[in-house]
Parts: C-alpha cells; sequence; structure tokens
C-alpha cells in the first residue's frame, strides 16, 4: 500500500493519479476535506481507501497499518504563507512530519515528504545549505525546521526525500483559491475581463519584473516518482527548473497561449503592456518584507542524483497548462 497525505489536493492529487497511470490503486489518500471542493481532484482517480487527517494519526499511534506500507508521499500541510498561526502551522506541519517519518522508520518504508523553497527567505542564493536557509514566515519555519530534523537523523532505517518545491502550477489546483498559482489565476482574470493584473514593483524590481522559478506539476510528479523508483537515494533536493522568469513572462506565456487557440498571432509583453491587457496594482502592504522577489533553483542536488529530464520552460509548460484548462471548461 502506499499513503498520499494531502492526496485531495494539488500535488498530492496528482501523484495519486500518476500511481494510478502506473496500474497502482492500492492507494491510501489522507487529507482534510472541511473544504470539501478538493474531492474533485480525485473523481478520476482509483484508491483503495479515504481517511480523515485526525482519525489517521490516531490510527498511527494504534499501529493499525504495520507491516503494510510501502511508501508514503507526505504532501500534506498547511502551505498559507499567510497563516500567521504558528501553533496550528508546527503542529500540521512539524510534530506531524516528524510522526510519519518515525512510522516510516519502524517500517522501512520509503518517505518522500514535501518541504519548500521559502526555506530560504529573500536571500539569493538557493542551494541545499544551511548556511542560506532563513525563512520569513511561519510557514516556511515549520518546513525548514523539519529539514533539519531530517538532517540529524540522515542515514535513517529508510529511504528519506524532501522536496523543495518552488513556484508549482499545473493541474489540480483550483479548489486553492488565493494561493493557487498566478497561472491559474492570469487564466480566469484574462478570460473574464480581457486583463491580467501584476504586483507593481517591490524589492527593487519593476512592475512584474520580480521572478520566480515556475514549475510545472507535471515534472513536479516525475522527480517524485523517480525516488520512487530509486529507493537507494536519499536527501533534500530543489524542485525548480533552475531558471527564474518574470512574472511579466507568465502573464504573456497565459495570454499568448489563449490567443493561438483563437487563431491570433502572439504578442511581446511591451504590446500587451501598452494595450491594456497586462497591468498593475499596487505591491501589499501586508506582504512587505515577507516577499521572495526573487527564486531560482539550484539544482545540482537533483542532477547529481541522476535526475536528468528535461523541465518545461514557463512558455511550454504554462501553454500545455491553459490548454488543458481550455479543455476541462470546455467540458462543464
Amino acid at each position: 500500500m502506499i499513503i498520499v497525505t494531502g492526496g485531495a489536493g494539488f500535488i498530492g492529487s496528482n501523484i495519486v493519479k500518476a500511481l494510478n497511470e502506473r496500474g497502482r490503486s492500492d492507494i491510501l489518500v489522507v487529507d482534510n476535506l472541511e473544504h470539501g471542493d478538493k474531492f474533485r481532484n480525485l473523481t478520476d482517480c482509483d484508491i483503495a481507501d479515504y481517511r480523515d487527517k485526525r482519525d489517521f494519526a490516531a490510527d498511527l499511534d494504534k499501529g493499525v497499518f504495520g507491516g503494510r506500507v510501502e511508501a508514503v508521499f507526505h504532501e500534506g500541510a498547511c502551505s498559507d504563507t499567510m497563516n500567521h498561526d504558528g501553533l496550528y502551522m508546527m503542529r500540521n506541519n512539524y510534530e506531524f512530519s516528524k510522526a510519519l517519518l518515525a512510522f516510516c522508520e519502524r517500517e522501512g518504508a520509503q518517505f518522500l515528504y514535501a518541504s519548500s523553497a521559502s526555506v530560504y527567505g529573500g536571500g539569493r542564493v538557493f542551494r541545499e545549505e544551511r548556511a542560506v536557509e532563513s525563512p520569513l514566515n511561519v510557514y516556511g519555519y515549520s518546513k525548514f525546521l523539519f529539514d533539519q530534523y531530517v538532517r540529524r537523523r540522515v542515514p535513517t532505517a529508510c529511504q528519506v526525500v524532501g522536496f523543495r518545491y518552488f513556484n508549482v502550477y499545473g493541474d489540480r489546483e483550483q479548489h486553492k483559491g488565493r494561493m493557487a498559482s498566478v497561472a491559474y489565476h492570469f487564466f480566469h482574470q484574462y478570460q473574464e475581463t480581457g486583463q491580467v493584473r501584476l504586483f507593481g514593483g517591490s524589492g527593487g524590481y519593476e512592475p512584474g519584473e520580480q521572478r520566480r522559478d515556475f514549475v510545472s506539476v507535471e515534472d513536479v510528479v516525475k522527480i517524485n516518482l523517480y525516488f520512487l523508483d530509486n529507493k537507494d537515494k536519499s536527501g533534500i533536493y530543489n524542485v525548480g527548473t533552475g531558471r527564474a522568469q518574470t512574472f511579466n513572462e507568465v502573464a504573456t506565456a497565459v495570454i499568448n497561449a489563449l490567443r493561438r487557440h483563437k487563431g491570433e498571432e502572439p504578442l511581446t509583453t511591451q504590446a500587451l503592456k501598452d494595450r491594456g491587457v497586462i497591468t498593475y496594482i499596487p505591491f501589499p502592504a501586508a506582504l512587505a518584507g515577507k516577499y521572495q522577489s526573487f527564486t531560482e533553483a539550484d539544482i545540482d542536488a537533483l542532477k547529481g542524483a541522476g535526475y536528468a529530464a528535461p523541465l518545461y520552460d514557463v512558455n511550454e509548460g504554462v501553454g500545455r497548462y491553459v490548454t488543458r484548462m481550455l479543455v476541462a471548461a470546455q467540458g462543464t
């Protein structure tokens, strides 16, 4: 059996679907469906069972799953960077992760978990080293602290792999609301208003020129499954493209993908700004000092672990995503 925590969420449900495509349906999905819209992510997936996270934690204590688990994909976490409830964040993201790791060590099960690029904070070096890690919010701190816990315990009795996800976009994120990717929001803004709205300048960057490492969930899933297939590889790895691209580039990729589907010629970012299609709003005061204006994954460690598949850049990855959103919209 394979357990996927956060299995009804964004990355978790994509992992479940990918496992199905490999012929695996012996999957226990663990999640919290108090906000029930996430169930839609699983309607085309085949699973063995579903368990509420709170009941699952009690089951772990009782030893219910002893001898039955091959691997745990731990994608469940509170990922809202604007949630400042440190007590909840640490219990949910840190203590629960420790309990799952202890279970996998006892069982000899593979443990593949979601970390985050937020551990790097406002720095400009994004390499898996303690010296460059300094999170800006309690969410980032919860991820950072668990990574340190893992480092102190390696080597363990099981494979342990942490994935520092950069800015992930793609299918099955619609339930995330304001926490969904900018690609998702730009798509819907343009469809509804003919415009997209980006943040104004911040951190020394001109409007829309803040840069992030945007990575397709398609590549994220492939990387997860690569480590599932290679049980001898443990460690903490950045999961990004290795290339920072601007929010303006993402907006342009979304708009031009939609224009192509209408038979219209693509336009440059400047042309879209001149036409008032790309617009800007004031940078939110609430994000001052807590916002990463630049991220770019150093993926040397990932390559060193043998992962050599090409990664989608924004133009191709976002274009593929837009096509699938259009198909989904036409089917409703």
